[in-house]
């Protein structure tokens, strides 16, 4: 007997326990960022409300099925339809796929089956993926606008450089006069580049390579993540999504019914900083002996002191989840802020850096036309 025949019954009673072996998990599903990023949220909002209205889970998923446009997801969903329908548990089903439906989803969902309140949990997965999206889409799009300006400046540059810079080194070799300092080195170094821009491309391009396989070990992750802790205001920054991430998604499994320690386990790889997430598995481990979290979490340095005193306060009243979502809230209005404040700073200081490059160049090759007479004479 399928374990979840209708959603009815799921929000009053708990799910019985699957009497199957649960599927074997696929390999990632191709696609499975933006799937994430951009399709999970409005498929388990659509799931909770679908449950809510009491649609059985198979019809449910047979309906998302239909509507859903890209083939790898439609592809998913058919097989999670058919685990189903073999017996298995909606939580197990996910499990499959662990690349589209990661821990926090899978046992969220569980501790809905469990609790008895699948439709509400699901609805509470929804909010979180869309506040997290949100999140994400801030921070996306304040970085976007800084780097792209920056790429069009260096572009323009190197352009002017390589092609423009040597026909004005043309024209004032015929002069036969010494020309002026800056307008010398600005030539000197487009012959530079010229002659050896190709291998500078691959020794950056080598740099980078080994800069990621650095970064992809443990103590490269590490390492370069309490590099950018460590940076100004944009450490700053980093601390708070973080702490946003940390609470919200703590809150809601704890909500959840999902149990601390597994909770810790699954947080510690949500919040997006490896050296937060160490910081979360040293705290299970005294929680694990029988240390309040508040506590083993005082003396850290990456979570602000008012996170740990609501988590405090969550831990009198019993309240944690409440805590930590209102805490998230405000580490979310936090980050707007910073984000808005980094925007509006950034804008004048990358039109002057587009001035001084682009504007530096232009003076350089026309200082000589500027000292014309002294050219000519000399």
């Amino acid at each position: 007997m399928s374990p979840v025949l209708d959603s009815k019954k799921s929000t009053t009673a708990p799910i019985a326990a699957a009497s199957k072996k649960p599927p074997a998990k696929h390999k990632a599903v191709p696609g499975a960022k933006k799937i994430v990023n951009e399709l999970l949220p409005g498929f388990s909002r659509q799931l909770a409300a679908m449950l809510s209205a009491g649609m059985p889970i198979v019809a449910t998923l047979d309906a998302l099925h239909d509507q859903t446009d890209n083939p790898n997801f439609k592809s998913v969903i058919a097989r999670l339809k058919a685990s189903i329908e073999n017996g298995a548990a909606f939580s197990d089903a996910l499990r499959q796929f662990p690349s589209v439906f990661d821990d926090l989803y899978a046992n969220m969902v569980q501790g809905g089956e469990m609790g008895g309140q699948l439709a509400e949990t699901i609805g509470r997965l929804a909010g979180f993926l869309e506040a997290s999206a949100k999140l994400r889409r801030k921070v996306k799009s304040a970085m976007m606008y800084p780097v792209i300006i920056l790429c069009i400046a260096i572009t323009i540059a190197i352009a002017m450089i390589v092609f423009i810079v040597p026909v004005f080194g043309e024209m004032f070799a015929d002069f036969g006069a010494k020309l002026p300092a800056p307008t010398q080195a600005l030539l000197n170094f487009s012959s530079f580049l010229k002659k050896y821009g190709f291998y500078m491309i691959a020794v950056i391009a080598m740099l980078v390579f080994f800069f990621k396989r650095w970064k992809a070990t443990p103590a490269g992750a590490f390492a370069f993540d309490e590099i950018l802790l460590k940076a100004p205001v944009f450490g700053e920054l980093r601390k708070k999504v973080a702490s946003a991430r940390f609470a919200r998604t703590f809150g809601q499994l704890i909500r959840s019914g999902v149990p601390i320690l597994q909770s810790l386990e699954i947080v510690s790889g949500a919040t997006g900083s490896v050296v937060a997430g160490s910081i979360i598995t040293n705290a299970a481990k005294a929680v694990e002996n029988g240390e309040p979290l508040s506590s083993a979490m005082i003396k850290q340095t990456v979570f602000p002191l008012l996170l740990v005193r609501m988590l405090q306060a969550g831990e009198k009243t019993g309240k944690i989840d409440e805590m930590m979502d209102s805490i998230a809230d405000f580490y979310d209005d936090e980050v707007e802020t910073m984000l808005s404040g980094l925007t509006s700073l950034l804008e004048p200081l990358l039109m002057v850096f587009l001035g001084v490059i682009i504007g530096g160049i232009v003076m350089c090759m026309f200082l000589p036309i500027f000292k014309m007479g002294e050219i000519v004479s000399g």
